[in-house]
């Protein structure tokens, strides 16, 4: 036992222990990429089943059609007319129709302000009371006036007043259902449900007039496209990459696929054969917009509050009509309509890869975790080497004499840390992170643009001036530079490792882009490594892949920020927080880091 105890001690304080965390930090990152292109394997994903049972998708005949589709053909009329008018004339029209239908209907006014532009409008809606039920819980069936692509939902709401009309005949209803027609489908949805759960500010957002029972869930019909249809899509990502629960969209999968006959796509994968590449095309899209966090349709301010929504929307060219997409949501709210409980029962963590292909959270978050403790290796061990002194990182530790114990304190004496002025750059880089993230959300919309142009030029200048003024000021030594890049990873491991527990998409994304921070280091006698390692930091740097982004998907910088701005301002996306208060710190330091020039000659280390 002795010389176990010795030979572990003298392992511990080997040197070349120190070598290793690098490549330990390598394999994660290496290892956690791999393991999500595993995902659509067939041996890492599951076939999508129904949890709840209660549910019962598809076990009913619905009834809507016949003598309903010249009921939606006047609707249709009605709507058309409205074209062009403002909000106020078309809810008065809207109002006296549903109230010919015999429902309470009630209307709420909100605006908003971003960027300086004002967002405002009035919702109007109708509740049906349930014949069997005591107005403690309910459903909403939504559509929008205008879809996220500023179409006309003529269809919808159509359909909306076709279906109110249609359930109120019925007396199988044991939960109340809610009809909702909102102005956009991002503002109105936002305001209406905010106020429903009373979480809405008074001086922008109305109080609801008339209120039911608890949400147990919402649909959302985005049903601008003219003429017969051949598959629906369904639009399921939340703000801040919240998912409903898994059995709705299986339900719905179930209804329409099964029962209906049509074709179902997700992440607007509009052909889908199944296979591995389509398989990770689409889950790619979904960990996409689930990391960006942004409002993707109605149903989107709904999922923060626990009430489960998806959005449905028709495509293509085929047979199926006005009837059959009624149909649908027929059996979706049948189906709803036999829950006991609320759906908890499934899962409310997963990535979809296929209509009937997933994989949940306990499968895919290694992938994030991998990558975010490779930061935390390297801070780990960056830390330990600060406390020793230099000779020992490259003088091995002579081995004990049989019979003999190792001296560790005569050997490898540790030496004080230096941490004051670390704790000042990294709480520096913190600090100043509070600018971007303040003036990109506060600016007016003319000058999101300048604002942004202007950073993105001073961004690389921010760090060579901030190392120069330490190199002339501080003059830090090489332990110094170890300590901020040990507080800085430590901190970016253990914000991305929390993270990932609730957005993995955002996590994972920001930390594949942030894992070269983790090999940089000063390279006070190579100009030509400094100059790579900052070009390779300033190409993946939070500005450049900003502007790539938007780039590639041929959008105006301005526009990006702008709709940035709304969606933090309206319906509380902390994405941004995560770049400019996480990532951007994070990568300030380690530019830092590059540029520096260690002071060997300043003092000598103190041997405890």
């Amino acid at each position: 036992m002795p010389r176990l105890l010795a030979g572990a001690l003298r392992l511990r304080r080997d040197p070349r222990i120190l070598k290793l965390p690098p490549y330990l930090s390598l394999l994660c990152i290496f290892v956690g990429v791999v393991w999500l292109l595993l995902l659509p394997l067939n041996d890492y994903s599951r076939r999508t089943y129904i949890s709840e049972n209660a549910l019962l998708p598809g076990q009913v005949h619905t009834y809507f059609g016949g003598s309903d589709q010249n009921v939606f053909r006047a609707y249709k009329h009605e709507v058309n007319a409205l074209v062009g008018k403002s909000n106020i004339e078309i809810n008065d029209k809207l109002e006296s129709i549903v109230k010919g239908l015999g429902l309470k209907v009630a209307c709420q006014n909100f605006t908003y302000t971003s960027a300086g532009r004002v967002y405002s409008g009035e919702n109007v809606y109708a509740i049906l009371q349930a014949p069997r039920g005591d107005a403690t819980e309910a459903i909403v069936l939504v559509a929008a006036w205008e879809n996220v692509q500023q179409e006309v939902n003529r269809n919808g709401v159509a359909l909306i007043l076709t279906l109110a009309r249609y359930f109120k005949r019925w007396s199988l209803w044991s939960k109340d259902i809610v009809f909702l027609v909102t102005p956009d489908s991002i503002a109105g949805p936002q305001a209406w449900v905010d106020a429903y759960h009373d979480a809405h500010d008074s001086a922008r957002v109305d109080s609801l007039p008339l209120k039911s029972g608890a949400l147990q869930g919402a649909i959302a019909i985005d049903y601008a496209q003219e003429g017969r249809f051949e598959s629906v899509h369904i639009v399921y990502d939340g703000v801040n990459g919240q998912l409903p629960n898994l059995d709705l969209i299986n339900s719905v999968v179930s209804i329409a696929g099964g029962q209906m006959g049509m074709g179902v796509a997700l992440q607007e994968m509009w052909q889908h054969n199944d296979q591995y590449p389509d398989r990770l095309r689409t889950m790619l899209r979904g960990m996409l917009k689930q990391g960006l966090g942004l409002a993707s349709g109605p149903h989107s301010s709904f999922i923060p509050y626990h009430v489960d929504a998806v959005t449905l929307q028709p495509f293509g060219d085929g047979w199926q009509d006005e009837m059959a997409m009624g149909r649908v949501v027929e059996g979706t709210f049948r189906s709803l309509n036999n829950l006991l409980e609320h759906l908890h029962q499934s899962f409310f963590f997963y990535l979809l890869m296929q209509r009937e292909r997933f994989v949940s959270i306990g499968t895919y978050l290694p992938s994030a975790m991998l990558v975010a403790v490779n930061f935390t290796i390297m801070a780990i061990a960056l830390w330990v080497k600060s406390g020793q002194p230099e000779s020992s990182n490259n003088t091995p530790t002579p081995p004990a004499s049989e019979g003999e114990t190792a001296a560790p304190a005569a050997s490898n004496p540790a030496v004080e840390r230096d941490i004051f002025l670390p704790l000042g750059v990294v709480t520096l880089c913190q600090s100043v992170a509070v600018i971007p993230l303040y003036l990109f959300n506060h600016a007016s919309e003319s000058l999101l643009t300048p604002f942004f142009v202007i950073f993105a030029l001073l961004n690389p200048l921010l760090p060579l001036i901030l190392s120069n003024f330490l190199t002339t000021t501080y003059r830090p030594t090489t332990q110094q530079y170890q300590l901020i890049k040990s507080f800085s990873l430590l901190l970016l491991g253990m914000f991305l490792a929390s993270l990932a527990t609730l957005n993995f998409s955002l996590a994972l994304l920001v930390g594949v882009l942030a894992s070269p921070l983790t090999f940089m280091r000063p390279w006070p006698n190579s100009d030509a490594m400094r100059i790579a390692c900052t070009v390779l930091l300033n190409t993946v740097s939070p500005t450049s892949v900003l502007v790539a982004s938007a780039a590639y998907w041929q959008l105006d910088i301005g526009t990006v920020l702008r709709e940035a701005a709304f969606a933090w301002h309206v319906c509380g996306m902390y994405s941004p927080v995560v770049v400019w208060c996480v990532w951007w710190p994070a990568w300030l330091a380690g530019n830092v880091i590059v540029l520096g020039r260690p002071d060997e000659s300043k003092g000598k280390e103190k041997v405890l």
